[in-house]
């Protein structure tokens, strides 16, 4: 329990971070307001209803397909998701067959941030 926590926390921190140094905007802020295209916002929603209705998977396939191109918009998006995957309690994510690291392992790479996210993973 304690292990998962601090995953928890290593996770909301190396998001924080990312958004912070990226896009200046701060992951303390309701998720709704941090993203100013409506498109954005759309998009975002519609991803986390699908998570509050159990379709983890097929949300983050939509998130792979948006980042294949490596906008920095779909990045926002996707680190919007993933924060909010990660405040999801265990048993919910573990019934929906979801592992909290991996998509935002895949993620970080593929916008070439893993040695950003390293310095977060190291701690585990």
């Amino acid at each position: 329990m304690f292990e998962q926590d601090y995953i928890v926390r290593l996770i909301k921190e190396m998001i924080r971070a990312i958004l912070k140094l990226l896009f200046q905007i701060d992951i303390n802020n309701p998720v709704e307001d941090l993203l100013e295209d409506r498109e954005s916002q759309d998009t975002l929603k519609k991803l986390l209803d699908m998570v509050d209705n159990g379709n983890i998977n097929e949300a983050e396939n939509q998130v792979y397909a948006m980042t294949s191109d490596n906008n920095m918009a779909n990045l926002e998006v996707a680190l919007l998701f993933y924060s909010y995957l990660n405040d999801k309690e265990d048993e919910f994510l573990q019934k929906n067959n979801f592992s909290r690291e991996s998509g935002i392992k895949e993620l970080v790479s593929r916008y070439g941030l893993t040695g950003m996210a390293d310095i977060f993973w190291s701690e585990i």
